[in-house]
């Protein structure tokens, strides 16, 4: 890549897909279904297995730096909740390289001599020794690389003890074959990345191994795997606690609500009821002062004949 391409991935990186106001780029939003979620989370295996033994090829999705920094930008705003899709493809890709390793593995156990539990158990600590060599070299040429040099020289004396635990191992399972078998390679596959390691590999190519692209992109997908399983899981838990909290929310509202109906129709009913009773005393009132006056009136007329008789019979 040249210089100006490298400047150009660069400020599409840091500034997005409008950093010069080029349309023709923006028609292709990071939510796009053809985009790599994978690629937004730095973590597609194309992009991290790139130039080494299992090299993929081109994804067949939309990889861009410049959507990568879009995301970036909204994912502070709002959680898009990306992580469960490149958690998907990681466990899609892993699941077929452990496939790939079993069937190495069985492949092997074929076409190897077939050995005792015994001496295979020894085989396997000289393998185990072998490993713990390689990733200690590893270790110590990175921690040179980057100017700790004393760090780097502890590592170096630590490979030396292990080289010794390595030799006492060699010579027991020397001592436990025949000669004619034991100068035969004995191989085995990394658990990692599916790489096959011989148990007379000298320290340089287990440090090269180790210390290898391929197998530290490896170990950077599955770290990467790990690391989306538990925020997948935190965001879910969260996710089902809101949705929970929302739901005991609309429920005590709806409880509130049917309880302050009950109440307005008891008032209503309370009203209707004390309006009842006073239309009742009402026409009870009525009824006593109409009775009264009829009464009263009755009254009248009488002492009115009482008083003409009395005025007949004086006349």
């Amino acid at each position: 890549m040249s210089a100006q391409a490298q400047m150009r991935a660069l400020l599409d990186q840091l500034m997005g897909t409008a950093r010069d106001g080029d349309e023709t780029r923006q028609r292709v939003k990071f939510t796009d279904d053809r985009v790599c979620k994978s690629h937004l989370l730095d973590c597609c295996p194309h992009d991290i297995l790139a130039g080494t033994r299992m090299d993929l090829g081109e994804c067949t999705k939309i990889h861009d730096l410049a959507l990568r920094a879009d995301y970036e930008i909204a994912s502070k705003e709002r959680d898009l909740f990306f992580e469960l899709d490149a958690m998907d493809h990681l466990e899609s890709f892993i699941a077929e390289c452990d496939r790939r390793t079993e069937l190495a593995k069985k492949r092997l156990a074929e076409t190897q001599e077939e050995i005792s539990a015994e001496v295979s158990a020894k085989a396997e600590k000289v393998h185990e020794l072998n490993e713990d060599i390689g990733k200690l070299l590893a270790k110590a040429e990175q921690l040179g690389a980057e100017g700790n040099v004393d760090e780097s020289q502890k590592i170096l004396m630590e490979v030396e003890k292990v080289r010794a635990k390595k030799k006492e191992a060699e010579e027991e399972y020397r001592n436990s074959m025949p000669a004619s078998s034991f100068q035969q390679q004995k191989l085995r596959v990394c658990e990692v990345c599916s790489a096959y390691l011989g148990l007379h590999d000298n320290d340089r190519r287990l440090a090269d191994h180790f210390g290898g692209k391929l197998h530290l992109g490896f170990i950077q997908i599955r770290e990467k795997l790990d690391q989306l399983r538990k925020t997948v899981a935190e965001k879910q838990e969260k996710r089902n606690q809101d949705r929970l909290r929302r739901r005991e929310e609309r429920e005590r509202e709806e409880r509130m609500g049917r309880r302050s109906g009950s109440r307005n129709r008891d008032r209503r009913r309370s009203s209707r009821d004390r309006s009842s009773r006073e239309k009742s005393r009402d026409r009870e009132r009525k009824d006593k002062s109409s009775s009264e006056r009829r009464h009263e009136s009755t009254n009248g007329k009488s002492r009115s004949k009482r008083s003409e008789e009395r005025e007949a019979g004086e006349i």
